[in-house]
């Protein structure tokens, strides 16, 4: 098959010469029909229509000329092994859905013994083979990340790029393609956008340094549970016994979850100014957060940089896997908001939920602990609680004292606001809100790989990597 066959722009006019007299002439008689005072807006439509159809219809027209002029331009194929010529079995259709519209190219199939049938010119018409072209993929995919559901996605899709695909059959393409990008994230086949060396801060001494900080967090998604998928199969069971026809064996049923929402890790680094941010997203336990972290940080080249700051909420098994991951950090703080929070839930159940005294006391503590530090706060905290009286307010008491006291080396304010580190995980917190706002809503459930595959477009989109997956796409920064 000749790759370089092509078609004369000239000779090809010609040919439509009458198709596109015809489109000048109908998008003319839907101006002219548009009542008065609204010429634009009674034609649009039809004239988009119309466009959508011509478009669809030049390029289907232009592939099918290149396609017939390299068959032509080629002998007939000939059986590798015997040498002798392969039995033409005629001309077939195939149907691609494209940016363009859904086209169909008709290329001539031959025939050998032992080789089965080929098409030659699918080779050089696409090497990948697929129904779906990587423009409607991508467009289907950026449409997903926030749509409410597949259903509607579809829908916008349609009604915004004139691209018809059902609701079901663009979860499909979307899922593999989060699939697809999820395994290229885990071979290191995207690079990443940045790297530690180009997180930049002012220094007193040299000039300038660089810093990065790193958080994780776990974020709930809500899961399909077995029963759930036992529902689901019978449903679809009498809808085949409705339909009265015979229909192919489904597929063995896949295990549901246990519970209704699981745990979901997200692990980001981001720089002082948060214009460099790269986020990862797992439906692992907290072993594969980690190594999920350290994955990440090897990418970025997180020891490359001056200063490495961890800031998590405390809870023990981020501590853990920090500390076992991340030996080159220069410090793990908690987070401030998350030790206010313990403070002021200690507040409430001894002074009251409105009480002025408590208040004030939770306000002076807070203050402590981020002017003076964590050994001041506990002389602060210790007389305080031995002066309680009753059970449920020693219960509070001890429950602030107990989570201090296990993340004591945490506590250290005054020292990060003295080097000019942030004290607050909440670029983290915002992200674990933001990665799973595709997957939580009303009705929504998933299997665990499917939801990290979506979420994995989103990362994708957040990272900057999105035009290394889809390099013809036109790209608008997010």
């Amino acid at each position: 098959m000749n790759p370089t066959a092509q078609v004369a722009s000239e000779k090809f006019v010609e040919t439509m010469k009458d198709e596109i007299e015809q489109y000048a002439k109908d998008v003319m008689e839907a101006v002219n029909k548009a009542p008065d005072g609204e010429w634009i807006a009674g034609s649009e439509e039809h004239v988009r229509d119309l466009s959508a159809e011509m478009r669809r219809k030049v390029f289907e027209r232009a592939l099918q000329k290149r396609v017939d002029a390299a068959e032509a331009a080629f002998p007939p194929p000939h059986h590798p092994n015997t040498g002798k010529r392969l039995a033409n079995k005629g001309r077939q259709s195939h149907k691609i859905l494209t940016v363009n519209g859904e086209i169909k190219v008709v290329r001539r199939w031959w025939h050998g013994s032992q080789i089965g049938s080929v098409a030659p010119a699918d080779a050089i018409l696409d090497r990948s083979g697929t129904t779906i072209t990587p423009g409607v993929l991508e467009m289907a995919c950026r449409v997903n990340l926030s749509a409410t559901s597949f259903v509607r996605a579809a829908a916008a899709l349609e009604r915004t790029a004139q691209v018809k695909l059902s609701g079901e059959r663009l979860r499909q393409v979307v899922e593999a393609a989060g699939r697809r990008v999820l395994k290229a994230q885990q071979d290191d086949a995207i690079a990443v956008t940045w790297h530690a060396e180009d997180c930049v801060v002012p220094d007193d001494q040299n000039g300038e340094k660089t810093r990065v900080y790193t958080g994780c967090d776990g974020v709930m998604v809500p899961i399909v549970t077995d029963a759930e998928k036992i529902k689901r199969r019978d449903k679809v069971k009498v809808k085949r016994r409705r339909r009265g026809k015979k229909c192919k064996p489904l597929p063995p049923r896949r295990r549901g979850s246990d519970l209704s929402w699981k745990e979901f890790k997200v692990a980001f680094f981001y720089s002082e100014d948060a214009k460099r941010q790269h986020v990862a997203f797992t439906h692992g336990n907290h072993v594969a957060a980690g190594k999920l972290l350290r994955r990440e940080a090897d990418r970025l080249r997180f020891q490359k940089a001056d200063e490495r700051v961890g800031l998590v909420d405390g809870a023990v098994w981020i501590r853990e896997q920090m500390r076992l991951h991340f030996a080159e950090l220069d410090a793990l703080g908690l987070d401030f908001y998350h030790l206010s929070e313990n403070v002021h839930r200690a507040r409430r159940k001894v002074f009251g939920e409105e009480s002025p005294e408590g208040k004030t006391w939770a306000d002076e503590l807070m203050h402590v602990f981020k002017h003076e530090g964590y050994s001041a706060a506990w002389e602060r905290i210790l007389p305080w609680r031995m002066a309680l009286r009753g059970k449920v307010k020693r219960k509070a008491a001890d429950r602030l004292v107990r989570f201090m006291s296990a993340r004591q080396t945490m506590i250290r304010y005054p020292e990060f606001r003295e080097r000019g580190w942030q004290i607050g995980s909440g670029p983290t917190e915002s992200q674990c809100k933001l990665c799973t706002k595709r997957l939580k809503g009303y009705g929504r459930r998933w299997d665990r790989p499917n939801a990290t595959a979506v979420a994995a477009l989103d990362t994708l989109d957040r990272n900057g990597q999105w035009r290394q997956v889809w390099p013809n796409a036109s790209y608008t920064a997010t």
